[in-house]
């Protein structure tokens, strides 16, 4: 059984930094692209990183690029989201997603039909 579990977020000040991890079970990293979707009140959700099944391809969004980084650590199963100088129009809820062409979808802007989705981590960027 396939499933993804978000957690690191919390309350940060403008500046500072979190890291996201998705732990991921059922399923090892080199089966699916796993990526991190936020989603703001009010806001549509939007794709922000993805890192490709074989570790080699990234998508960073343009608004984040440059401040944000996704790794993954194979032994653990786990995708990382390291979030550096936050801004409040970072706040979101953050969720990772698996799917088998997901990086693909990402660059198109597409999110529709992702089978695999995480239950979401809160991340708050507040002084």
């Amino acid at each position: 059984q396939v499933q993804l579990v978000e957690s690191g977020g919390g309350l940060v000040q403008p500046g500072g930094s979190l890291r996201l991890s998705c732990a991921a079970s059922g399923f090892t990293l080199d089966s699916y692209d796993i990526g991190w979707f936020r989603q703001a009140p009010g806001n549509e959700r939007e794709g922000v990183s993805c890192i490709s099944r074989s570790g080699t391809s990234y998508y960073y969004a343009n608004a984040i690029k440059g401040r944000f980084t996704i790794s993954r650590d194979d032994a653990k199963n786990t995708v990382y989201l390291q979030m550096n100088s936050l801004e409040r129009e970072d706040a979101a809820v953050y969720y990772c997603a698996a799917d088998a062409n997901l990086i693909a979808a990402m660059f198109r802007g597409d999110s529709d039909g992702i089978p695999y989705w995480g239950k979401g981590t809160l991340v708050t960027v507040s002084s």
